[in-house]
Order: C-alpha cells, then structure tokens, then sequence
C-alpha cells in the first residue's frame, strides 16, 4: 500500500576587467618599430615577407603587459554551453543546469496510456520497502545482503542512485493504482559508474530474498533484468517483484526500474505498484526521454511530442 513518508528516516542527505593606463614607452616601442621598417627596407637583398614578419614580432614584443591580448573563457549558460571539454566531443559538452534538467523531463505526450502528471511525487513511499533483508538468504552473507538492503532502501528514498553532485529535477505521472516516478541529475562520474556496475550486479546477488520488519510481514523478493532500449553511454534495468501483506491480506508489489547514463548525467525511472506494472511505459520513459537530455546537454530544445514510441 503506497503511503505517505512512513517513520523510518530517509537516507537522503539532502543538497575585471582592468584597465590599464598605457604608459609613455608605448611611443618609444611604435617608434623601435618604425626603425625596423624603415631599416628593412633600405636592406634591398632581403625577403621582404620575412622583413615584415619579423617587424611585427617586434612590435608585439614591445608592448606593455596589459596590452598582450588575453585568452577568453566560456562560462555555461542554462542553455547548455561548453564547460572546461574540448570541442568536438562525442560525449555532451554542458553541465547540467536546474533550468536544463527541469527541461529534459518528459512529459504525458511521453508516455503511452492514460498517464497523469501528479505534483506530489516527491512525497511517494511505499511502506512495503520498508524493512530488514534477512541475511541468512545469502551464501555469502552479509556482503550480498547489503547490496539488496541498498537497493530496498534507496527505492523508499528516491535516491536510487545517491545523491545529486549538481541539478536535479524530478516528475511523476499516475495510471490507476500504477506510478512511474521520472528523474534527471547530475552526479559524480566515478560514483555515477559505479551505481550503474551495482544495479547490474542485482539479478544475480539478488535474485531472491527474504525482507522482515516493517508493516508487511515476511516479505519474498525477487529480480531479474528487465529489457529497454540500448540507449545514452550506459543503460541498466531491472524488475523488482516482492510478495507480503497488508492488513494481512497478500499484496504484490511490482517496480521496473531503468537507469540510462549521459556522461556524468542520468535519468532514473522508477514504475509500478501493487496493481503491476505497464513495461511499456518504461520503455516509451527511456526512449523518449534520452534524447530529451541529449538535447538539452547539446543546448537543443528538445522536441515537445514524441517522434515515435516502438
């Protein structure tokens, strides 16, 4: 049964120009200058391509420090320019802005069914998650059981892969009794890759659990890689299934979660609930809402409507 944030805490941690006055001997380096010309011209042998190189070079020699020209730098704007990566880069080139990541969300045009968007989905928990993983499932023990205790925890909080480095932004839409949560930020790219070797370890660390505590009992866990478009630098996915009760009637509550990861960007999708879960909408979510976040690194406006859901 989704409820409000229950009592268990959130992990969360949440987040001259100056001018210079020319001095006198400006005069004495124009005259040096003409000098050379004059001297290069009288010389009658020489190149005189190489006579007016040469005077040039000299003339630039002579001027005072504040009027060497100076390398400009860009800054980024909310539009997504450059930042401190060469140009011509295969991967985005922009940091990701608030205005940026609130721009790359998708939206119901998105989506395939009856999805609505909601303005409360940065309040969703579900108490089912919450609870103990039961160590004794695991071969290796407490090792495998944290990895599974993780991810249990991290989907109660929302922040599946730790916390945001930079901008975020987040969105919700709801199907009947079904919820898909739409997230986009900015992290460290090391912690970002490591995040994404983690999820791709579950189907095989945790394959199957048993979680205890909480308000649903006993619960059995089990997940298995789920399927989505081959997008961005780095994709992962996965099918969360766990079985217990409310009000002691048996409950299933079912999440797809997909991970697409752009440079040091990622979009996280979370969708499902104790009616089951649309894949569909999963897919359409990483389909569409990849190139969203490509545009916007690119300093794009991303396309309002979908150019085709597969």
């Amino acid at each position: 049964m989704t409820t409000s944030r229950p009592s268990r805490p959130s992990h969360r941690s949440h987040r001259s120009t100056v001018r210079a006055a020319r001095p006198a001997r400006l005069l004495t380096g124009a005259l040096a200058a003409g000098a050379l010309l004059v001297t290069a011209a009288c010389s009658g042998g020489g190149d005189d391509t190489t006579a007016e190189s040469d005077t040039a070079a000299s003339a630039v020699a002579e001027r005072p420090v504040a009027e060497q020209p100076i390398a400009r730098q860009t800054s980024p704007t909310a539009t997504g320019t450059p930042s401190g990566k060469q140009s011509g880069s295969p991967s985005p080139a922009a940091s990701l802005t608030e205005s940026g990541a609130e721009t790359a969300l998708i939206t119901e045009a998105d989506l395939e069914g009856d999805w609505n968007q909601v303005d409360d989905a940065q309040d969703w928990r579900d108490s089912l998650l919450i609870g103990q993983v039961d160590v004794n499932d695991f071969i290796s023990g407490k090792a495998d059981a944290s990895q599974c205790q993780r991810l249990i925890d991290t989907l109660y909080d929302e922040d599946l892969l730790g916390d945001p480095s930079g901008a975020s932004a987040l969105r919700g839409f709801q199907q009947g009794q079904s919820r898909l949560l739409y997230q986009v930020a900015a992290y460290d790219q090391a912690d970002l890759e490591k995040s994404m070797d983690w999820l791709a370890s579950l189907p095989d660390n945790c394959d199957q659990f048993t979680v205890t505590g909480g308000n649903g009992g006993s619960r059995t866990v089990q997940v298995v890689e789920a399927s989505v478009p081959k997008v961005g630098d780095d994709v992962k996915a996965l099918t969360m299934t766990m079985k217990g009760t409310t009000d002691g009637d048996p409950v299933t509550l079912t999440l797809d979660v997909a991970v697409v990861r752009i440079g040091a960007d990622a979009i996280t999708v979370t969708n499902g609930g104790l009616a089951g879960v649309d894949h569909a909408a999963t897919v359409a979510a990483v389909q569409q809402g990849t190139p969203r976040l490509q545009d916007v690194l690119a300093g794009r406006s991303p396309q309002s409507t979908p150019s085709g859901i597969n």
